[in-house]
């Protein structure tokens, strides 16, 4: 394979792996506080359909990512209020969401079908993007590419270096305990919930903006269980995490790739890589407990009513 086949490649491999970093951010936040929140598909449909809608009536990019986010926020909240003030089940509640988030979306999105935006534009680094090589598979991509990767540090900061990172971590390990030394776990999870609803939104506008600007039902086409099973895979870390989502871009890019490369398999089995390679990967790190009990909360999924 020359480099110039190599390149664009690469590049849509990076592209298709940054929604997934995104959710799985969100996601990776949620769970370390305790809370497992199954709705980020819905939430990213809705994030999807409300970014594409107010870029497309304003021609402002920037605010159709706000409204992504907006919509996940405006959705996770939903699901704190449930999970977390009236302590309703949180499997239950997050498949509930899912579907609330599928069903809305196709409703609010029936006049965007078939209607495309210009999306967003990869940028261009001034002598960096002009080196041989590695200047256009390093430096020509998108701000929201490079905001993944600024996300991945400021996560490792924020878990290993702040406080308040510590304080989450706490909340997710031994939420009676954070309470006994004064600390709000209700308003705490109730942050991070908030936040891995905006991470979903802005993953969902990604995909209708900058993947492929335009709307159509259903569009997120599973990526938002591959970012749930992204943060069990990356054992909640946030490097890891980056890494597996972009093993699954690579995997979801070849199949695009798979039969203009000669490799005559029916599409159909190439697109169902992606989600047979995220089985595989669940079973075989699920054949050792260990793996997962030594980095997941211990108290996720479990409801906490604090007690003065």
């Amino acid at each position: 394979m020359s480099v110039e086949q190599l390149i664009p490649i690469f590049a849509s491999t990076v592209a298709a792996a940054t929604p997934l970093a995104y959710a799985a951010f969100g996601e990776l936040v949620t769970e370390r506080s305790g809370v497992l929140n199954l709705g980020v598909e819905g939430m990213m449909l809705v994030g999807a359909v409300a970014g594409f809608a107010v870029a497309f009536h304003t021609g402002s990019l920037g605010l159709g990512f706000a409204a992504g986010m907006f919509s996940g926020v405006a959705l996770a909240l939903i699901f704190a209020v449930l999970t977390l003030s009236l302590q309703t089940n949180q499997v239950a509640t997050g498949l509930a969401l899912t579907l609330f988030g599928v069903g809305l979306s196709a409703f609010a999105g029936r006049d965007y079908v078939g209607v495309t935006l210009g999306g967003l534009q990869p940028l261009t680094i001034p002598l960096l993007s002009d080196i041989p090589f590695f200047g256009p598979l390093l430096f020509h991509f998108d701000i929201l590419v490079y905001g993944s990767i600024v996300a991945l540090f400021a996560l490792q900061w924020f878990f290993g270096r702040s406080r308040w990172g510590l304080v989450l971590r706490a909340v997710g390990e031994s939420p009676a305990s954070a309470h006994a030394i004064g600390y709000s776990v209700i308003g705490i999870r109730y942050m991070a919930v908030l936040f891995g609803g905006a991470m979903s939104g802005l993953a969902g506008a990604y995909l209708s903006l900058a993947i492929t600007p335009l709307w159509v039902e259903g569009m997120t086409a599973g990526r938002g269980w591959i970012a749930l099973a992204l943060v069990v895979f990356g054992t909640w870390k946030p490097m890891r995490v980056l890494l597996g989502a972009y093993l699954f871009g690579g995997v979801t890019i070849l199949q695009f790739y798979g039969q203009g490369m000669g490799i005559h398999i029916a599409s159909q089995l190439l697109s169902m890589l992606p989600y047979l390679v995220t089985i595989f990967v669940l079973v075989l790190i699920s054949r050792n407990p260990k793996t997962i009990l030594l980095n997941q909360p211990m108290s996720l999924g479990q409801s906490y009513y604090p007690h003065s």
